[in-house]
């Protein structure tokens, strides 16, 4: 049976698409593209209309709608649904015993699906709007417009999606509020709470310090993964013993590390791809490219990413086992992270007071910052009524919401960052503020006679790969330390750099172009011995012209484990394969050097693994010649001004 209204309804919202421009048009498109791309692509008005207005489209888009519009649109359709009702009765009753048909045919009447038009100023008076109210009213109004959630008809009424009263039935939303609450807690109610202390940094400090370790830890995670790709387990996810692996190399916690895994993912930095040993993660060619870019740079992806995340991948709910790179189902988390950080935009800077811990097995309630989350989710609820406190462990999934905020740098003392609030902006805003809160690489350090290199800042990624190859990480925050050590300046000599080139490159590398003493003196000193005895392919010889080194290796008790002979004055076998036997010599002290069977040094390298990515980066100009097409337009404007629309 068709419902004529439902079909004019479709009608007016297809006549209102038409009357925008190919610019309008792409906004939509671009504001709707995730729930839309669940649907096949429309080629026609028509048909985007009635995918709009679908009950799968329409289930996502009221997750986004703020306190104003949803209660426009819930009003405006609990009107048209009782008029509808009052000019076409539905069937009666079904009968007890009543077929699967007749109780559908019941539920799915006319009065159910209508889509009469009505009066917005009806709308308005059900809503009690009058003055600022009022105002606030015909904005939301105008917003469900842009959004194709109305459509005006040529008479100035109002149609809204037949499926809406199902949808909105069982939500009390409450009466109209034209504002948000105040998010920050009235200190009057409770005389006996103490007052928030004072931060010793700014919000803006706080958060460069966290980009900056954000930073750090994405490449060290990513290098890691890069070195060892992480199997998942037959059941979906990875194991908890690849979570800690990883979490030790990056230098996070677990829950961290398995946010860090989700992000990377939905940033294309990584991919899953099936292998003849089961489905194992690790970095895409992106990744390659993601290495050569400014700090800012590699962070907006992964921020942006963040953003639209179905998933909270700090929480895990009681009775699950943490995982990370499984397929994300919570619709919601998009909608929450919004919300919050909202929220947190009214609380001026300096008022802000500290938010709740995350709950764990030792503290499953933290008492501390519990009334702050709930004045806070109070006004969360005014930015999204559907995704915040009428969801399960609404609580619990908002603290650790904010966690992951604050830990990406969004978040600080209590209220928003400039990295915050660019990314509540929109994620293109994101390369400014990230611009701002850290200054370019620097490409130089300073080199100190106690044999380490210090960068005051961040290092451009072919210093810090230099400083890597022949120092060991000592700490970063602010600034970065390396330290040079014999078996560092060995392993670089392992991987193929020569004394003076070495030198060369430090030196280059030198705020002064020049060197201390110490560090010169060490790499000589271990580009002398580097290389005395060499190791062959023949699982195994080793050799040296220095015999007495020869006897000496073969009467080492610590390399009973090789079972080395001598086979000539300058030549001992060993019973362990090249790898082993080197580990072995380096473990006593020594300093060999792989022999390839030609003769020639070979330089070691660590290996480096890459997948592709699933899917090509989507082009920003996409939907505006989507537009063009569904308006009837030339896919390319015609630069004269003749071209059509």
């Amino acid at each position: 049976m068709t419902n004529l209204k439902s079909v004019e309804g479709l009608d007016t919202l297809t006549r209102s698409l038409a009357r925008r421009t190919p610019e309008q048009l792409a906004a939509l498109l671009t504001r709707h593209a995730e729930p839309l791309a669940r649907r096949p692509a429309a080629t026609e008005l028509r048909g985007l209309a009635h995918a709009l207005w679908s009950y799968e489209t329409l289930h996502h888009l009221v997750l986004h709608l703020d306190h104003p519009r949803l209660q426009v649109l819930a009003t405006t359709a609990r009107i048209s649904q009782e008029r509808a009702a009052q000019d076409t009765p539905g069937p009666a009753a079904p009968t007890p015993g009543a077929d699967y048909q007749s109780l559908m045919a019941h539920r799915l009447s006319f009065a159910q699906l209508a889509s009469i038009p009505v009066p917005p100023e009806d709308v308005f008076t059900a809503l009690g709007a009058a003055g600022p109210a009022r105002t606030a009213a015909e904005a939301a109004l105008r917003a469900l417009y842009d959004d194709g959630l109305a459509a005006p008809t040529e008479d100035g009424t109002v149609v809204v999606p037949p499926r809406t009263p199902q949808l909105l039935a069982a939500h009390d939303l409450g009466p109209f509020l034209p504002d948000a609450p105040d998010p920050l807690p009235d200190d009057t109610a409770d005389p006996g709470m103490p007052a928030a202390a004072v931060p010793v940094t700014s919000p803006h400090d706080e958060s460069r310090a966290a980009a900056a370790s954000l930073d750090a830890t994405v490449d060290r995670l990513l290098a890691a993964l890069a070195m060892q790709p992480a199997a998942l387990r037959k059941s979906g996810g990875l194991a908890v013993r690849e979570i800690k692996r990883l979490a030790k190399a990056a230098g996070a916690t677990e829950p961290h590390t398995r946010l860090l895994l989700d992000l990377a993912l939905a940033a294309d930095l990584i991919a899953l791809t099936r292998t003849p040993a089961g489905i194992t993660a690790l970095p895409t060619g992106a990744y390659d490219d993601w290495l050569g870019h400014p700090p800012g740079g590699r962070l907006a992806p992964l921020l942006a990413a963040w953003s639209t995340l179905w998933a909270v991948p700090t929480h895990t709910p009681f009775g699950e086992t943490p995982t990370a790179l499984v397929r994300c189902h919570d619709r919601h988390a998009p909608a929450l992270r919004h919300a919050l950080l909202a929220a947190l935009a009214h609380v001026p800077v300096g008022a802000g007071v500290p938010l709740p811990p995350p709950p764990s097995a030792d503290t499953p309630e933290p008492a501390e910052g519990t009334r702050v989350l709930h004045d806070l989710l109070r006004t969360a609820d005014w930015y999204r009524p559907l995704a915040v406190t009428q969801q399960p462990m609404a609580e619990e999934r908002a603290t650790h919401t904010l966690n992951e905020a604050v830990y990406l740098g969004l978040v600080a003392h209590g209220t928003l960052t400039p990295l915050g609030q660019a990314l509540l902006t929109g994620p293109d805003s994101l390369a400014g503020a990230l611009a701002d809160l850290l200054p370019p690489p620097l490409e130089q350090a300073h080199f100190q006679a106690d044999l380490t290199a210090v960068v005051p800042g961040r290092p451009a990624t072919p210093l810090a790969a230099l400083l890597a190859s022949a120092a060991d990480l000592e700490s970063e925050g602010h600034a970065v330390t390396w330290r040079f050590t014999p078996a560092s300046v060995r392993r670089a000599l392992d991987a193929g750099h020569t004394a003076d080139g070495l030198l060369d490159d430090l030196t280059h590398a030198s705020t002064t172009r020049t060197l201390p003493q110490p560090l010169r003196y060490l790499v000589q000193d271990a580009a002398r011995s580097h290389g005395r005895m060499r190791v062959l392919p023949a699982a195994c010889c080793i050799r040296s012209d220095d015999e007495a080194l020869i006897e000496e290796l073969a009467a080492h008790r610590g390399l009973q484990d090789l079972t080395l002979r001598v086979i000539a004055p300058t030549v001992l076998v060993s019973g362990r394969p090249p790898a082993a036997t080197l580990d072995a010599l380096r473990a006593a002290g020594y300093a060999p050097a792989l022999e390839s069977d030609t003769g020639t040094t070979t330089v070691e390298r660590l290996p480096a693994h890459r997948t592709k990515a699933p899917a090509p980066t989507r082009d920003p100009q996409a939907p505006l010649a989507r537009a063009r097409r569904l308006l009837g337009l030339s896919s390319e404007p015609q630069e004269d001004g003749t071209g059509s629309g």
